[in-house]
C-alpha cells in the first residue's frame, strides 16, 4: 500500500459527515416510524430546495473522491469507483436511518440519492484525474516536498486554516480546554460523590499578561512551522512553507474577526501583543529552518506541552464568552460545531502524531 494522504482525509471526511448528519446527538428516542416508510416514499417529497439538492450532492463528493483516490494508490484502479460508490451510499443510508430516531432530524429517500450520485461524481473525478496523469504528478510533488511519511503531516496542516476558523481567546491559541471541560463536568458531577475530583477545585487561573499573551501567539504560530518542517527536507521550501503558513494563519484569523466582529474589525485583534507575537513566530521559524526533521519533531513536542500548559492555565475573558455564544447560536461557517471541536482537538491530535513520530526509530 502506498502511503497517500487520502485515507485519512476520507475518514476525517467521514467523520464530519456523521457529525453533521446526527446533531445534536440528543433526544434519541423510537417514533413510531416504519423505517421503510421514507425508503419508498415518493420522489421528490413535499418539501425541497435547490439548497438542499446542491448540499447533498457536494457535501458526499469529496468523500467519494476521497475514497476512490485512496483505492487507486492502494492497487485497486479497477474496484476504486465501485467501491468508493458503495460506500458512500451505504454511509448515506445509515445516516438516514439513525436520523429517524432523531426528532430535530428528518430522514429524507432523496437525501440518499443526491449523497449516493454525490459520491458517484466524486469517484469518477478521482479517476479521471487518474486517468489524466494528475494524481501522479500531484505524488511526485507530494514526495518531493514532503517524502513518503507526509501524509499526516500534510492533513493536519490541510486542517489547521478550519481549526483557526472559530474564535480563539488568544489568536493562534488552539486547545484552550480546561476550563470548558471544568464547567461541563460540574454539570454532569454535580450533587454527587465525585464533584470534588474536578481538575481545578479550588485552583485559580491566573489572565494572560501581555508578555504571556505575546508568547502565546509566538508557540501557536510556531507550531504549524514545526509541523511542516518536519516532513520538509529542503531549506528553501521550507522557508516558502512557512511563510505559506503564518500568511494563512493570519488570513483566516481576521477572517475568524470579521465574521464574528463584521468586516470592519477585522483587523482590530491585531494588538500589539499580537504583532510582536506574529514577528516572534517568524523569527523562529527562520531560526529552525537548519534543522533535521527529528530535531523539529522533538522541538515541536516540547513546544505544543508549553503553548497548551500556558493556555490552559488562564481563564477565558467576558468578552470572548460573548463571542462563543454568538456563534453557538448560529453564525455563519459554524458547521455544527465542528469547527469549535476542530480548534479545541487539533493540537491534541497534532501532539499525539508527533509523539508517534519521534518514538519511531530514525
Amino acid at each position: 500500500m502506498r502511503h497517500t494522504s487520502a485515507w485519512p482525509l476520507a475518514l476525517v471526511y467521514s467523520v464530519l459527515i456523521v457529525f453533521a448528519s446526527l446533531f445534536p446527538f440528543d433526544g434519541w428516542r423510537a417514533q413510531g416510524i416504519d423505517p421503510r416508510v421514507f425508503l419508498f416514499a415518493k420522489i421528490p417529497p413535499p418539501y425541497w430546495t435547490w439548497f438542499d439538492v446542491n448540499t447533498n450532492i457536494v457535501g458526499y463528493a469529496p468523500l467519494g473522491f476521497f475514497l476512490a483516490l485512496a483505492l487507486m494508490r492502494s492497487g485497486k484502479p479497477r474496484l476504486a469507483v465501485p467501491l468508493a460508490f458503495l460506500a458512500g451510499t451505504l454511509l448515506s443510508l445509515c445516516m438516514e436511518f439513525l436520523q429517524i430516531y432523531l426528532p430535530r432530524r428528518v430522514p429524507s429517500n432523496l437525501d440518499w440519492v443526491l449523497n449516493s450520485g454525490g459520491t458517484l461524481i466524486g469517484a469518477l473525478l478521482a479517476a479521471l484525474l487518474e486517468k489524466l496523469g494528475a494524481v501522479s504528478r500531484w505524488s511526485a510533488f507530494r514526495s518531493q516536498w514532503l517524502g513518503e511519511g507526509g501524509a499526516g503531516v500534510l492533513v493536519l496542516l490541510a486542517l489547521w486554516p478550519f481549526a483557526l476558523l472559530f474564535p480563539a481567546a488568544v489568536p493562534f491559541g488552539l486547545g484552550q480546554v480546561l476550563e470548558r471541560l471544568d464547567e461541563t463536568l460540574q454539570d454532569w458531577l454535580l450533587n454527587t460523590p465525585f464533584e470534588d475530583w474536578l481538575p481545578l477545585g479550588d485552583f485559580a487561573m491566573t489572565p494572560l499578561s501581555m508578555v504571556t499573551e505575546m508568547f502565546c501567539v509566538t508557540l501557536g504560530l510556531w507550531v504549524p512551522c514545526l509541523l511542516a518542517y518536519c516532513a520538509v527536507r529542503h531549506m528553501g521550501r521550507r522557508v516558502l512553507a512557512g511563510g505559506l503558513l503564518v500568511a494563512a494563519g493570519v488570513g483566516v484569523t481576521a477572517l475568524s474577526a470579521a465574521l464574528s466582529w463584521g468586516p470592519a474589525h477585522a483587523w482590530e485583534w491585531v494588538d500589539l501583543p499580537v504583532r510582536l507575537g506574529i514577528w516572534g513566530g517568524l523569527g523562529l521559524a527562520v531560526i529552525a529552518l537548519p534543522a533535521s526533521r527529528r530535531i523539529c519533531a522533538v522541538l515541536l513536542l516540547l513546544v505544543l506541552v508549553l503553548h497548551l500548559s500556558i493556555l490552559n492555565q488562564a481563564p477565558t475573558n467576558v468578552y470572548f464568552a460573548q463571542t462563543l455564544q454568538a456563534w453557538e447560536q448560529g453564525r455563519f461557517i459554524r458547521f455544527y460545531g465542528l469547527g469549535q471541536w476542530l480548534g479545541w482537538l487539533w493540537p491534541y491530535v497534532t501532539l499525539a502524531y508527533v509523539v508517534v513520530r519521534v518514538s519511531r526509530r530514525q
